[in-house]
């Protein structure tokens, strides 16, 4: 929130986490960093409408565009290692080209803030995802915007592809997640409710299974075609998950929330799990499966309290899934 950015080393076994470097280059709060996929650079945006890139390795600036949006910048998403793309609080995309340090694209199609970014395998497409209920589609190839899909019910508040690319998942602040087949991205072709506060955050862990975190501090695991809530990852208790991320070997998930925490979550045996297409109309304990006991580092703070807080949860998603599912098919 004061804008600084932390570096840290981290060890989920042996040895200690020790902070590496801070930055405080930001004037107002820093809302989303990414790393290069080398290692070497460190992009954050923030408030304060400016892009920096810094050297990870020892935390100096070594690049910074001031004024690089005409609002408060929200999201940043890396699509190589010259190109990056950003939206702000007034729905405008920006495509940057870092080797000139200018803006390739600037386009304003949405009337809300740009929640979330995405692009696709051959980074052809940008997908983005806004406040105003729609998510944007642009080609990033020919430079230009494509369409706008239907208008949903809430904000929608996160992105991610699935299923090899051919469905695209949208979180939203009602807690619905919205499912858009590829070059469908018109309509939504199917819809899951969750009963959470909201889908602020979506990370893939498999082609089929994903991470999602809510206000409700709950990460939940979801299948995807068929839609369940496999169970619950881990909880931040009472506080709001602003992001979670899949680690390097894809061994832990890691979280951060209000409480001022980074919490690391063993999901190694999460993509060994497989969801069966039929599902018991009755169940005799309607619970949220806790799928971990611990969050490395912390005392097992919520043994219990999982199933406890959410004892009705599956039966309800299930009510809730056959009224809204459009298609429950890939």
């Amino acid at each position: 929130m004061d804008g600084d950015v932390y570096a840290f080393s981290y060890s989920c076994t042996e040895g200690e986490n020790r902070e590496l470097w801070s930055s405080g280059h930001h004037l107002k709060s820093c809302r989303q960093v990414r790393i290069s996929a080398d290692g070497l650079k460190l992009y954050s945006v923030s408030r304060d409408k400016a892009v920096h890139l810094l050297d990870v390795e020892r935390g100096q600036l070594v690049t910074r565009i001031r004024g690089a949006h005409g609002a408060p910048i929200n999201s940043l998403l890396l699509v190589d290692e010259n190109i990056l793309a950003t939206g702000d609080d007034g729905g405008t995309l920006k495509v940057w080209d870092m080797r000139r340090g200018t803006a390739i694209m600037d386009m304003k199609n949405h009337e809300d803030y740009i929640s979330d970014i995405t692009v696709d395998q051959n980074k052809r497409m940008l997908l983005t995802a806004s406040g105003d209920g729609t998510m944007g589609v642009f080609n990033l190839k020919r430079r230009r915007f494509e369409l706008l899909s239907e208008y949903q019910s809430g904000d929608l508040t996160s992105l991610a592809l699935m299923k090899r690319g051919k469905k695209v998942v949208c979180g939203s602040s009602e807690g619905t997640i919205y499912i858009f087949n590829w070059n469908g991205f018109g309509a939504t072709s199917d819809r899951f409710a969750l009963k959470a506060e909201s889908v602020d955050c979506i990370a893939p862990i498999t082609e089929n299974i994903m991470c999602t975190a809510s206000m409700d501090g709950y990460i939940r695991a979801i299948n995807l075609l068929p839609n369940r809530v496999i169970g619950c990852i881990g909880q931040h208790v009472g506080e709001p998950v602003e992001e979670i991320a899949k680690s390097w070997d894809s061994h832990f998930l890691v979280s951060c929330a209000h409480d001022q925490l980074i919490k690391f979550w063993d999901i190694s045996g999460l993509p060994k799990l497989t969801v069966n297409e039929y599902r018991k109309r009755k169940k005799k304990h309607g619970r949220m499966k806790s799928l971990t006991k611990k969050a490395f580092g912390e005392n097992d703070f919520f043994s219990g309290l999982v199933e406890e807080t959410e004892k009705k949860q599956e039966e309800e998603e299930e009510q809730e899934e056959d009224e809204d599912s459009d298609s429950g098919s890939d």
